[in-house]
């Protein structure tokens, strides 16, 4: 995939990133017990890659159509700033989370994978899609990752953001310098 000077310019400016859950930390499927309980797949990769984003200053933010404990339990897990569920209505939910940390569209990245979250996306500053996203989402994207959604495109996008605003060697060197180790290890996932 080629890259846009548009794209980088526009990651540079993100200081929060909004995730869609089902379809983009998931994979989007819902295995649905005998008893009814739902379960759910994320990937560490993922988890990973928003713990660094917020080690970089980025904050992350959460709107979801579904309401799941599930979800709540994986976003104080990944200490997500902001969560919202159960929001059909997600550009409502959308003008709370702006208002919350105070930042113009410009600032904000949402990853969507459907058209659920077209009134948001089209809203925000970078619109990243992940890569089995609906042809209304990637029409409408910045930068389209290679991965699926729940399959390590949340990070790959996550790395493109800390790569266009420089944090990403530091990142590196955080695991590779010896002295450094010890911030390291206090990284979750």
């Amino acid at each position: 995939m080629k890259i846009s000077a548009e794209a980088l310019d526009r990651a540079r400016q993100v200081k929060l990133i909004i995730f869609d859950v089902d379809g983009v930390l998931t994979d989007g499927r819902l295995q649905i017990g005998e008893h009814g309980e739902i379960f759910k797949s994320f990937h560490s990769r993922d988890g990973f890659g928003i713990t660094l984003a917020q080690s970089c200053g980025i904050k992350t933010a959460i709107i979801t159509g579904r309401t799941s404990g599930i979800t709540s339990h994986r976003a104080a897990e990944l200490k997500i700033n902001f969560v919202l569920q159960g929001q059909m209505n997600k550009r409502d939910a959308y003008k709370k989370i702006k208002a919350h940390f105070n930042l113009t569209d410009e600032q904000i990245c949402y990853i969507a994978d459907d058209v659920i979250d077209l009134p948001v996306f089209v809203q925000v500053g970078f619109r990243a899609a992940v890569a089995d996203a609906s042809p209304e989402v990637v029409e409408q994207a910045h930068y389209v990752s290679n991965n699926f959604g729940g399959r390590g495109a949340a990070r790959e996008i996550i790395e493109f953001i800390l790569k266009a605003q420089g944090f990403w060697q530091e990142i590196i060197e955080r695991y590779t310098t010896p002295e450094l180790d010890d911030k390291s290890k206090s990284l979750n996932q």
